[in-house]
């Protein structure tokens, strides 16, 4: 936090360059704002960018109506974050403290500005990204999640928010916060996602709160991308960063949240460049915030349905609400999902102790409680390392009998040393215990069993590709994952059955399940895509 902080002051002392400014002039006009008066109100989309010449603007508390914090924008000072690059809604009310003269110019010109000009783009991109993190880890935001903390779509809306790096605040109605209900205007209990005082979604969903905050971007139906990108992990970040610097109009689909398998990993240790390690969500957002730096857009959560083929050999792929993409080539990067357990009761007791990713967000549910972790590849073992610090006891359940295989020898070594820490070899959970929350369950070892209490159980096991959307244009395996390279017909290690489709990272057959081979297929990808599109756009 400290070094973000030195990072931003650094960016304040260092105003834009004075070329620069005369050509957000040449593109936007000034305007002035009396003392007192809003500049860009919540709920607008960030449609433009603002740059200070002389005043100051402040950023209010909507509830309260006072500065929220102590430091203002004044003269070579710019407003606005990361959600710029993709036009999304602003959640944080800027006011003119003072009278206040400004350039405003348009947000497709200052993108198109930022793109000839990279010494500009640079420096704005800092200072949005450095915002949007301070934002983040200060739980500074006008959003706010309100409903049972324990409830499973309160989670699934908290956990969205999370994945995509969405500044907001956590008030668990279990705890009878009075207050909150009352500045909110709320009266019963319900599950509520607000925007300052005036807006209000109740019943939130991840597809909802995504509308509502501009993340669900308005998809032109007739439009055809030169690439659509189906999965937003490592790999399709990756190509998108690729695809976007080589100047191709792509569009990545996410079904949840950008950072994919990867980002429900709290901390990734053997990726080069980053030695102390980082989480897959942290890592996966800058791709993102470089991918957007080049043009490249995102959209989620959005789920493809199936796909067909057209007349001129482009793709059309139909969204989960019937909407229609289409695409000259389409990259298959949707990765794996862990697989459910044929456990009794499963389904009721997801989210309600049973958890597929383990981050903060989760972490919260295993203080005070032993936690379960079933799995033995890195994804397990990174969890079990990871909750051991909120956990009375973590249990490794593991169905055979030796981790060498399946999971990177520091973190194995790691597991094995930690007190905190008890690996079950040739294991598995025969039963789950508890009705509305999760209480227990029982482990089978060998043909001995025993119950352990628990409230928190993560499931980390199997890799079950995400391919029945392809609807048969491109081969797969007996498992469902996309056959390429040799095994395809094809000279190329990325090019499936079908011409136009290419298919990256762990939804490969035979690829290496690791983020480091997933990104390295995403970038090297593109070339081959790029080389496509140029041979159908000279046999077309």
């Amino acid at each position: 936090m400290e070094t973000l902080g030195q990072d931003l002051e650094t960016m304040r002392r260092v105003p834009l360059a004075q070329a620069h400014v005369d050509a957000i002039g040449a593109i936007g006009g000034e305007r002035h704002y009396p003392a007192g008066t809003t500049v860009m109100d919540i709920g607008e989309p960030l449609d433009r960018f603002v740059y200070v010449i002389e005043g100051e603007v402040e950023v209010v508390n909507p509830y309260t109506d006072e500065r929220m914090f102590e430091h203002a924008l004044g003269p070579t000072q710019f407003m606005g974050e990361i959600g710029f690059l993709s036009g999304a809604t602003n959640y944080l009310k800027m006011r003119a403290a003072r009278d206040t003269r400004v350039i405003e110019a348009p947000r497709e010109a200052m993108l198109a500005l930022m793109s000839r000009v990279p010494e500009l783009s640079d420096h704005i991109i800092t200072v949005f990204a450095a915002r949007r993190r301070k934002q983040f880890e200060l739980r500074n935001s006008a959003v706010k999640v309100i409903g049972a903390d324990r409830d499973a779509k309160v989670q699934a809306v908290e956990r969205f928010l999370s994945r995509n790096r969405i500044p907001f605040q956590s008030y668990d109605m279990d705890a009878g916060d009075a207050e909150t209900l009352q500045v909110c205007s709320l009266t019963q209990h319900e599950p509520s996602v607000i925007l300052g005082v005036d807006t209000r979604l109740e019943n939130p969903t991840p597809r909802k709160v995504a509308q509502y905050l501009g993340l669900d971007l308005d998809i032109c139906s007739r439009r055809t991308y030169d690439l659509l990108i189906v999965g937003g992990g490592p790999a399709g970040v990756a190509a998108a960063v690729y695809a976007g610097s080589e100047g191709i109009e792509a569009l990545v689909v996410e079904d949840t949240a950008v950072g994919g398998q990867a980002g429900t990993s709290s901390r990734i240790e053997n990726y080069m460049g980053f030695p102390t390690g980082i989480s897959g969500t942290d890592l996966t957002w800058r791709g993102q915030v470089q991918a957007m730096k080049f043009g490249t857009r995102f959209v989620m959560p959005r789920r493809i349905e199936a796909m067909m083929r057209r007349e001129d050999g482009a793709y059309c792929l139909t969204l989960d609400d019937g909407d229609e993409l289409c695409a000259r080539a389409v990259l298959v990067a949707t990765g794996v999902q862990y697989r459910r357990l044929p456990l009794a009761h499963l389904e009721e007791l997801e989210g309600a102790g049973i958890f597929y990713s383990a981050t903060e967000m989760e972490a919260r549910f295993c203080a005070k409680t032993e936690a379960v972790v079933i799995g033995g590849g890195n994804s397990a073992g990174q969890a079990a390392m990871f909750l051991s610090r909120a956990a009375s006891h973590v249990h490794l359940v593991v169905r055979g009998g030796s981790l060498a295989a399946s999971m990177s020898s520091y973190l194995s070594q790691r597991l094995e040393a930690d007190p905190r820490v008890t690996i079950h070899y040739h294991s598995e959970v025969t039963a789950l215990h508890g009705e509305s929350w999760l209480e227990g369950i029982t482990l089978k070892t060998g043909d001995s069993e025993r119950r352990i209490d628990t409230r928190a159980l993560f499931i980390m096991i199997g890799a079950a590709p995400n391919t029945g959307w392809l609807s048969g244009l491109a081969e797969t395996d007996a498992k469902g994952f996309v056959l390429t390279g040799a095994a395809a017909g094809q000279a190329d290690d990325y090019a499936t059955t079908a011409p136009g489709i290419f298919a990256v990272g762990d939804v490969r057959a035979g690829s290496v399940k690791r983020v480091a081979s997933a990104v390295g297929e995403g970038s090297v990808v593109v070339s081959r895509i790029w080389q496509y599109l140029e041979d159908t756009r000279v046999s077309g």
